[in-house]
């Protein structure tokens, strides 16, 4: 099994969701490089096992990972089609999403220990 960093894991998503809600609360969102979760690797690491069948806590992080994402591509989208009011919108899910990927994670630190 591939060894995740959970604790590394959470530091990243909860600074990368802190700058992401603030640069939309103060409008600078173009200043901000919004593409930059799509470098996580939570994908990457736990599909094969997922995949495999092996764990249904790491289906369930990998799927609060995917909407979280999801999510903030849409936001993207939304902002880069000058859509903000309608991106600001969804501010609420994806705040909600990630605290949802930090809970996951939180349950995932069992069955990743060695």
């Amino acid at each position: 099994m591939t060894r995740i960093d959970i604790d590394g894991a959470i530091r990243l998503h909860n600074h990368w969701r802190r700058q992401f809600i603030n640069a939309f609360a103060g409008g600078d969102y173009a200043d901000m490089p919004l593409s930059e979760h799509r470098g996580c690797t939570l994908e990457s690491c736990l599909s094969p096992e997922v995949a495999a069948g092996n764990n249904s806590i790491l289906a369930a992080l990998l799927a609060a990972d995917r909407h979280f994402h999801a999510l903030a591509n849409e936001i993207i989208d939304l902002s880069n089609n000058g859509l903000g009011d309608s991106a600001d919108l969804l501010l609420p899910d994806l705040n909600e999403a990630a605290h949802r990927v930090i809970d996951r994670l939180g349950d995932a630190r069992e069955p990743l220990k060695p």
